[in-house]
């Protein structure tokens, strides 16, 4: 499949406790190594501390505002800001805004739950 649409497609909670919506991924549909998701984090929320070993992610904030920790560094994020996490970083990030923070997650390789190491 290489068109999907967001209403058809159904959220699960991934291993690092955020709500994600896989828009396009491999084992699912036409993109072969990169997976794009949606990831909520609620309201008063942090994600796990984890790290992948092969992936590297691009975070795209598309709204809410939120603390990243990145390695040994914590900064504030917010609507239109992009991160880059490079394979073996150490991350989290938590909501500090007044509503849900929406990621926008691309994954290369594609994001995988074996890959996903919490610390």
């Amino acid at each position: 499949m290489k068109h999907t649409h967001y209403s058809d497609i159904p959220a699960f909670v991934t291993k690092d406790g955020s709500l994600i919506r896989e828009l396009m991924h491999p084992s699912q549909h036409a993109s072969r190594q990169q997976s794009l998701a949606e990831a909520i984090v609620q309201l008063g929320q942090k994600t796990a501390l984890h790290r992948h070993q092969r992936t590297e992610e691009l975070y795209h904030i598309t709204a809410g505002n939120g603390r990243m920790t990145l390695g040994e560094e914590t900064f504030p994020v917010q609507a239109g800001d992009t991160i880059c996490i490079a394979p073996g970083t150490p991350h989290c990030i938590e909501n500090t805004g007044a509503s849900d923070l929406h990621i926008l997650c691309s994954c290369t390789p594609a994001y995988s739950h074996d890959d996903t190491e919490i610390l």
